[in-house]
């Protein structure tokens, strides 16, 4: 009875340990809405939440709004492999260095792994951004997407789509989780405060160009 009493004890520490040692998801599906529409994402007058991303070097980046040296323009998309996207991206150059002119740090966000955040552009868009000094981040497991309410399933077509179109979506939050994040923008202050947001369901329509700088530039002059 001791000795088998021994063995029970070791069975149980060893679970116990294996168990830790497994790598658990920050993202369950069943807590991440079916469509873009039920998402609830947060808005001017919130508080920036935290969260942590990667570098193209596969580095962990934290985003502490509580310390902001500056204040921050975050601009979500969805991938390299999206059109829409890399139209935005190529739009934006016109304007963020002038955002960046007025203080800003300014950073994309992109559902994509971080090994391809650049190589997954279009050679149109890597052209349109060259110099300018992009910062791209990887949000493959969801912490800045459901941090800011704006994370959603991807639908079967999507995928559908991207395997037939042979796109690299490895690694990314859709083939990890089924889930992305709906595009959009935020402007948050040093105090960690969101003065300005931009979601649209629709990821056919951006917030264009202009209206980013003008939103900036009204934040920075109040």
């Amino acid at each position: 009875m001791i000795i088998s009493r021994k063995i029970l004890n070791v069975l149980f520490v060893s679970l116990l340990v294996t168990t830790l040692c497994v790598s658990v998801p920050k993202v369950e599906a069943t807590e991440i809405p079916a469509t873009a529409e039920e998402t609830m994402p947060l808005e001017s007058g919130d508080s920036a939440p935290s969260f942590t991303v990667r570098t193209v070097e596969n580095e962990s980046f934290s985003f502490e709004p509580s310390s902001l040296q500056n204040p921050v323009v975050l601009i979500s998309f969805r991938g390299g492999w999206c059109p829409y996207c890399n139209m935005h991206l190529s739009e934006l150059r016109t304007v963020i260095p002038d955002i960046e002119e007025m203080g800003y740090d300014v950073y994309f966000i992109s559902n994509d792994r971080p090994e391809i955040l650049y190589s997954s552009l279009k050679n149109e868009t890597k052209d349109d951004i060259e110099g300018l000094d992009y910062t791209i981040l990887s949000d493959a497991d969801l912490s800045a997407a459901t941090a800011f309410g704006t994370a959603f399933m991807a639908a079967d077509a999507l995928v559908a789509w991207l395997d037939k179109s042979e796109k690299d979506y490895a690694d990314s939050s859709i083939a990890t989780y089924g889930a992305l994040a709906v595009p959009s923008v935020y402007v948050i202050d040093t105090d960690g405060m969101i003065v300005f947001d931009y979601v649209n369901a629709d990821y056919k329509v951006r917030l264009e160009a202009d209206a980013l700088l003008a939103a900036a530039s009204e934040a920075h002059s109040n």
